[in-house]
């Protein structure tokens, strides 16, 4: 394959040849016998982004479920009118807020008012909570005995969950969802890889990974965090993450537990990466990784809350930052109503912990934040809420930074990818300069995207002898 006259990010016009999954050749090249051609028309070409935060099964499994929260439902009245739906089968809600009620979170009963004859779920937007209606409980609790996180008041079972992935799984006897259609969604806005961090990723989910990835229906490279025992199985299609500590700020773990669990990562010969949206979570892992021992790759996930006096203790500790600053943009009106003002400004930092000389790198949080790098992107420049507020103008970044935080090395943070000889061919190919890319950071301009010398995703619109060399075409 030659892609001709593309502007190679950060340099100048030129041509890329790809074989064997591997950039080849770059500069003014003659094109070849039956080789495949694109013209890049002085678009933009980059390395493929990385999303280095994604939940892969939970986004395909929203696919098939209806939104609950804001921007699609804002009210109780916009919520039932969204269950109004035809079948008798198990209904699955996400992205539930407590702003859509008034600041509450529903029991069964409210539930029971918008949805009484089939069984429902609805997952809170965070991840970590799930509400049952009463059929839904009643399903469940005829298969196990409840389970610790399921919320009782005294006298009945309320259909609140908390961090009860496994019972839920169990009583629905799920199976992981296909990912076709997240995988291409992905590769539409220029992803070529993602680290997945869904924290009970173990073997068998290894091995859906490595299914979906033979089968053609994972079009991604993959690096999986996840469990302990990830490290025990074969990954076949992946290549092993780090280990994934979810904190709570409400029920945080035995400290001795916490370091025993680093120690684990560490004779497994991983980094470990740990879950931060609160200023205690944070605190609790500086000095779990004071006491345990910091190694170069351990990330802070989120980091969603930095107070300004933690950023050198962060510096020294030598750790990765993931940031999701499209939350900014998507959760930052409701961050404005509810978060003390004296927060404000460590929310969601960039430009100071880029001046820390700490490395970022940039990731979704899909499903529960939205896929779209772009959007990230311009939100890490702009600041501005959906009202048009803005938090933290000190925070932003040029649009070059906040493209650098998809270019990233996923397995080396600090490291930006470049596109010369011999690297992947792992290519975002776009169909304007930068100079107008800068300033739209939109993902209608990603024209092609490459895998691995693979085309996965392509919106060029070529006729049969623009797009091969042609007979008379000298080899």
């Amino acid at each position: 394959m030659l892609i001709r006259n593309a502007q190679l990010w950060q340099s100048c016009l030129s041509d890329v040849r790809i074989q064997n999954g591997r950039v080849a050749e770059i500069g003014t090249l003659e094109p070849r016998w039956g080789e495949r051609l694109i013209d890049g028309g002085g678009g933009l070409l980059i390395p493929g982004l990385h999303d280095n935060h994604i939940h892969l099964a939970a986004l395909s499994a929203q696919q098939s479920s209806i939104m609950c929260g804001p921007p699609a439902v804002s009210n109780a009245a916009e919520l039932a009118r969204a269950l109004d739906k035809p079948g008798d089968g198990w209904l699955r809600g996400t992205g539930f807020h407590e702003c859509v009620m008034d600041g509450k979170l529903p029991d069964a009963r409210v539930l029971d008012g918008m949805i009484a004859h089939r069984p429902f779920r609805m997952q809170h937007r965070t991840g970590r909570m799930w509400f049952l209606n009463t059929p839904a409980l009643a399903e469940l609790l005829a298969k196990a005995a409840p389970p610790p996180g399921l919320e009782h008041d005294g006298e009945r079972f309320t259909g609140r969950l908390f961090d009860e992935d496994d019972w839920l799984r169990r009583g629905l006897q799920s199976v992981p969802p296909d990912f076709e259609e997240s995988s291409k969604r992905l590769a539409r806005f220029g992803v070529t890889g993602i680290t997945d961090m869904s924290p009970r990723n173990d073997p068998q989910m290894a091995r859906h990974f490595a299914e979906q990835k033979s089968a053609g229906r994972l079009l991604q490279s993959v690096i999986l965090a996840g469990a302990p025992s990830l490290a025990e199985g074969v990954l076949e299609a992946c290549q092993l993450g780090p280990l994934k500590l979810h904190l709570h700020e409400n029920a945080l773990p035995d400290f001795d537990d916490a370091v025993a669990l680093v120690q684990t990562a560490r004779a497994q010969g991983r980094s470990v990466a740990v879950h931060c949206v609160t200023e205690v979570e944070l605190v609790f892992t500086a000095a779990l990784l004071e006491v345990a021992g910091s190694r170069r790759g351990d990330r802070i996930e989120h980091a969603s809350v930095v107070p300004e006096v933690l950023i050198p203790r962060l510096r020294h500790l030598q750790l990765d930052l993931c940031v999701q600053p499209h939350f900014i943009t998507e959760r930052g009106d409701s961050y404005l109503a509810n978060m003390p003002p004296r927060q404000m400004p460590d929310m969601y930092r960039l430009r100071s912990l880029m001046s820390a000389a700490i490395p970022l790198c940039g990731g979704s949080d899909a499903p529960y934040g939205d896929p779209d790098p772009w959007k990230s992107m311009a939100a890490a420049v702009t600041r501005t809420t959906l009202a048009g507020a803005m938090i933290g103008e000190e925070e932003c970044l040029s649009p070059e930074e906040a493209l650098a935080l998809y270019l990233v090395d996923p397995r080396e943070i600090s490291r930006q990818r470049q596109i010369v000889p011999g690297a992947a061919a792992d290519l975002c190919l776009l169909d304007r300069p930068w100079a107008e890319v800068r300033r739209r950071l939109c993902s209608d301009d990603v024209r092609l995207t490459i895998a691995a010398g693979k085309i996965i995703h392509d919106r060029v619109d070529q006729s049969p002898c623009e797009g091969r060399a042609c007979a008379d075409t000298p080899a």
